[in-house]
């Protein structure tokens, strides 16, 4: 595929390394954190100072990337956050870092997070073909699994080795290399997007325009609906009461990493699936994956042996690939080109962006009533909903394709982070 779409190659390419640079981040942020003196809450602080640009500029974001060319907005975005973490990896390793300024320049780079991402699902359909979309999709999905893998164990050899303010500088490098890519980018123009530049029009009006296109379609809203009951009830249970689990009764940190490799083996898997399947409803197997993808609570709380908690963790990592990579692909497929990434950047806002509030949630709860039953609870909540959105007509009949709607006409067009984001 790579040989027959040229631009998206280049598109590929870049974000590979780019994504893996940011594995490497996640990792090595904490421990820039703790370098400089800073705390387990301030841990936390500057995880949520990265998130909280999330709510506020997505929406902005999704309504730029509609209005302006968005290769551009992704080459922007890439340059502040090679900038961003270019200045934060000199203030580590000249010692003058503080936590102030790593709390100040990961607002500044979730900000250029939350522009490039909804500019990201919306370029997609000009840099491919309307029938490969889907394979396209899971490509890239296969980078972001293998990142999952090998980026944590790249990171780990690199802050032992040089520190992280040397693994950010190769964060950094990473961010550079894919702004180089996207200036080489020439993404098809359609008849829609040189329309929609030149008309512009009151923000305001195309936020209620974007959120037209969700309210009008019942399997995108009741499929958002249900990813965020998954990113507020499910992921916390990864993200805080899986961890503390396997400091208490698994052995630490070693055995949950077995638990997230095998999740990230498990996604590369479903991302290979996701290539090679072709199915002719595809929303209706994502409703199955979602809800198969949402017992990870339970399987974290079964008190079952590592081994069977980390395969059953696998099986999730296949059902969130094959649910991810059929849900944008849908949306690629059925929204229309000229609204895409306003639509897509309600998409992040009610996933990713509420997912501060469940993770924010979580301790509470479970020292309440106990870490076993709130992760039971999570499951009686979440698979119920998954199973709801398969209950929905339009989802169970979409289609894979669009109604034949000519390529760039503006019409409906042929064709979102994560169990373990």
């Amino acid at each position: 595929m790579l040989r027959d779409e040229p631009q998206f190659a280049r598109l590929f390419v870049g974000q590979s390394l780019s994504v893996l640079g940011d594995r490497v981040s996640f990792v090595a942020v904490p421990f820039a954190v703790l370098s400089v003196g800073g705390s387990v809450s301030d841990v936390g602080l500057v995880a949520a100072a990265g998130l909280l640009p999330m709510l506020l500029f997505t929406l902005v974001g999704g309504v730029w990337a509609d209005r302006f060319r968005r290769h551009r907005i992704m080459l922007i975005s890439d340059l502040v956050r090679f900038a961003v973490q270019t200045l934060l990896a000199g203030l580590l390793l000249t010692g003058v870092a503080e936590v102030r300024h790593l709390v100040l320049l990961m607002i500044v780079f979730g900000a250029a997070d939350a522009f490039f991402m909804p500019a990201a699902t919306g370029l997609m359909p000009l840099v491919v073909r309307p029938d490969r979309l889907r394979e396209a999709n899971a490509l890239r999905g296969f980078v972001q699994s293998s990142g999952l893998v090998l980026g944590p164990a790249l990171a780990g050899g690199l802050v032992a080795w040089v520190g992280p303010g040397g693994a950010l500088a190769l964060d950094a490098l990473t961010f550079a290399v894919s702004a180089a890519f996207l200036a080489r980018l020439k993404p098809r123009e359609t008849a829609s997007e040189t329309v929609r530049i030149a008309a512009g029009g009151t923000f305001l009006r195309e936020l209620r325009e974007g959120w037209a296109q969700v309210r009008s379609r019942s399997w995108l809203w009741s499929g958002m609906a249900a990813m965020a009951v998954y990113h507020v009830v499910v992921l916390p249970s990864v993200f805080v009461l899986g961890p503390v689990l396997a400091e208490r009764e698994w052995g630490g940190a070693a055995s949950w990493s077995v638990v997230v490799a095998a999740f990230g083996i498990g996604s590369i898997v479903g991302d290979v699936c996701a290539y090679r399947l072709k199915v002719a409803r595809p929303m209706a197997l994502a409703a199955a994956a979602l809800a198969v993808a949402s017992c990870q609570a339970i399987i974290i709380g079964s008190g079952a042996s590592l081994a069977l908690i980390a395969f059953l963790e696998a099986v999730t990592g296949v059902a969130v690939s094959l649910f991810f990579v059929l849900w944008e692909t849908a949306l690629q497929a059925h929204v229309p080109e000229a609204a895409l990434s306003r639509v897509s950047s309600y998409d992040y806002l009610l996933s990713a962006g509420l997912m501060p509030l469940g993770l924010t949630l979580a301790g509470p709860v479970s020292e309440s009533v106990g870490v076993r039953p709130t992760l039971y609870a999570m499951t009686a909540v979440a698979v119920p909903a998954a199973l709801a959105l398969l209950r929905v007509p339009a989802v169970r009949r979409l289609p894979a394709h669009g109604s034949g709607t000519p390529h760039g006409s503006g019409g409906v067009r042929p064709a979102s982070e994560a169990g373990l984001p």
